[in-house]
């Protein structure tokens, strides 16, 4: 059986892949950052290359 290592963050706007051992973890979903993991409080998007979220 294999595990799976990259997922989408689990932030619905945002479009990056991360993997299990360096997303950041919350409520057992898994996201590329704090801005995402925390619902983007500050209106700010994830910053990385190519994705535009903002939560």
């Amino acid at each position: 059986m294999t595990a799976v290592t990259q997922m989408k963050c689990a932030c619905e706007s945002c479009s990056c892949t991360v993997s299990a051992e360096s997303a950041v973890q919350k409520d057992g979903r898994y996201y590329c950052c704090e801005a995402c993991a925390n619902g983007h409080p500050d209106g700010a998007g994830c910053g990385h290359p190519g994705c535009a979220c903002n939560g």
